[in-house]
């Protein structure tokens, strides 16, 4: 067999220590919060698991060259298990041959129960630029992103894509581009220029369109003042706030909102994690207040170079003095002071339609000047065909 048709040398995968999980995460650049052990606490109906994929070296000794937080669904009056890595594996590179990647963690998962996994590749495949978004919600003729030629496309996304494909996994992609767990299109805002180094706030500022600009002048003009918390007591103690204007926000936006033990978890898990790593703003609880009124609130999250707007809440009245965009300008500053390139506003659909429902989400975000992103998106790979075809039609009827 000639050596270029040789499959890559296979990693081994096992059960890691979460400290060396962990550590593996601060080593790195960056990482998703849904791939800290931490999240693994906060996901608390999911059995969890760190694995480490191991490369073996010239001396015969192990490497840790990548991890995943892995979360168990059973399902029901089974004891088999979707195996879930949201956002993950992290790898030390995306080069890698995923032969010598995924094989071995799906055999490692089947070994555990698992009838099928689920992974979330942290991989970009295009980029718009706001202009670009801006643009196609004017134009009648656009009515998806895909409807405009990108302006950047990823050589990596694309061969991930590919090999993904050549592997048995399959693409979960829903209606209006949400993946079956995590959005494949998110909205974020680059703190860094095309050399990589950092931009500056008036750089930022500049980039935001008009009405931006505008209305976080007259928050400031009205007196709106923002503030953070950092640690998990006092972030725990700004919970209850948060959590009544965040019920207030759900009834009047009519979506369901998440329980206060939730966020309690989320604040212990991840404010607790990063506060005995030393980081003051692992995760951090935003007011806007207005002559002592909450008029905003937030959650903000960061690992190493990537900065999160997680949650968000606002208030009905004085919504004139402009608390949404003040509050998202501190966090957007925070994030710069503490070394971020990126500022993520998570999750947006692919519709540019203007008669779209969804298309004010991303009217909002692409005030920042930032960009929409498309991921690689989750990918399933069944190792039960039956149990996941079961597992497929169910899920289809909900």
């Amino acid at each position: 067999m000639p050596a270029e048709t040789l499959p890559p040398p296979t990693l081994r995968v096992a059960e890691i220590d979460p400290a060396d999980h962990l550590a593996f995460l601060e080593s790195r650049p960056a990482a998703s919060f849904l791939q800290t052990p931490a999240w693994g606490r906060v996901k608390a109906e999911w059995r969890r698991e760190s694995v480490g994929f191991l490369e073996q070296g010239p001396d015969g000794g192990e490497r840790l060259v990548g991890v995943a937080l892995v979360l168990y669904r059973q399902l029901p009056k089974v004891r088999r298990y979707l195996a879930y890595v949201p956002e993950g594996p992290v790898l030390d590179d995306w080069d890698r041959d995923l032969r010598s990647v995924l094989p071995p963690l799906a055999a490692h998962l089947k070994g555990r129960g698992a009838f099928a996994v689920r992974i979330g590749p942290p991989v970009v495949l295009s980029r718009w630029d706001a202009k670009q978004v801006k643009e196609g919600v004017a134009d009648e003729a656009v009515r998806r992103l895909h409807d405009m030629a990108p302006s950047e496309r990823s050589a990596e996304g694309a061969r991930v894509v590919s090999q993904l494909t050549e592997l048995g996994w399959r693409a979960q992609v829903a209606e209006g581009g949400f993946a079956a767990g995590q959005p494949q299109y998110v909205f974020q805002v680059p703190l860094t220029r095309a050399d990589g180094t950092p931009r500056t706030e008036d750089e930022v500022l500049k980039g935001m369109n008009q009405l931006w600009r505008r209305n976080i002048k007259k928050a400031d003009k009205l007196g709106v003042e923002v503030a953070c918390t950092s640690g998990v007591a006092e972030t725990l103690e700004a919970l209850a706030d948060f959590h009544q204007l965040y019920v207030h926000t759900a009834e009047r936006d009519h979506f369901t909102p998440r329980p206060l033990s939730y966020f309690r978890t989320m604040v212990e898990a991840l404010a607790g994690e990063g506060e005995a790593l030393g980081q003051d703003d692992r995760l951090r609880i935003w007011t806007a207040r207005h002559e002592g009124d909450l008029v905003a609130s937030t959650i903000s999250v960061r690992v190493g170079t990537h900065a999160w707007y997680s949650y968000g809440a606002s208030s009905t009245e004085k919504r004139d003095v402009r608390g949404s965009n003040a509050i998202q300008w501190a966090m957007i500053r925070d994030a710069l002071a503490h070394g971020a390139h990126v500022y993520d506003l998570r999750g947006i659909t692919d519709t540019l339609d203007a008669d779209d429902s969804h298309v004010g989400l991303i009217q909002f975000k692409v005030g920042t000047g930032g960009e929409a992103v498309e991921l690689a998106g989750e990918w399933d790979l069944p190792l039960n065909p039956l149990l996941y075809k079961a597992f497929d039609l169910y899920m289809g009827r909900r």
